[in-house]
C-alpha cells in the first residue's frame, strides 16, 4: 500500500494505556525519541498493540506545527527536535524538512508561518504534534 502521509517514523510500542473508549500508545521511534498516539480503543484492539510490538507511526505534514525552541506548559505531548533541511514556499503554504534522530519528518505551514519564524536550513526546530493526530500501523 502507498499513501499520501509522508511522515512514516518506524518504532516500537512501549506501553498501551486501554481507557472506556481511547487507548494511549507510547511509542519509542529508531532514533530514541519518544512519541504518543492516542487513537480508539478498537483500533488498539484490532491492531494487537502491545509492548514490544513494532509500529510505524504516521503523521499528516499538515499536523506538523514548529517552534523555534521546546515549549513548556503545553498539551501537546509529542515534541521532537531536529534541524531545517529544506524549505519551500508557496503562494500560501511552506513546506519545511526536518531532519530528527533516526529520521526525517515534513511540516506544512503557512507561508507567514516560515517567514514569522526566520526558518531556513540549518536552524534548530521542534515539532510539535498532538497524540491525537498520530495514527499506528503494523506489519
Amino acid at each position: 500500500m502507498t499513501l499520501s502521509i509522508r511522515n512514516q517514523l518506524p518504532g516500537t510500542v512501549t506501553a498501551v494505556q486501554h481507557g472506556e473508549v481511547m487507548a494511549t500508545v507510547k511509542v519509542r521511534l529508531t532514533g530514541g525519541q519518544d512519541l504518543t498516539a492516542a487513537i480508539t480503543l478498537e483500533a488498539a484492539r484490532d491492531l494487537g498493540l502491545t509492548e514490544g510490538a513494532a509500529v510505524r507511526a504516521l503523521v499528516k505534514s499538515t499536523e506538523v506545527s514548529l517552534a523555534t525552541a521546546p515549549v513548556e506548559r503545553v498539551s501537546i505531548r509529542n515534541q521532537l527536535p531536529g534541524t531545517v533541511t529544506a524549505l519551500a514556499a508557496g503562494g500560501a503554504m511552506a513546506t519545511v524538512r526536518i531532519a530528527i534522530e533516526g529520521g526525517e519528518l515534513t511540516s506544512a505551514i503557512t507561508k507567514e508561518s516560515a517567514a514569522d519564524l526566520g526558518l531556513s536550513a540549518g536552524d534548530p526546530v521542534v515539532a510539535l504534534i498532538k497524540s491525537t493526530e498520530v495514527a499506528l500501523a503494523t506489519g
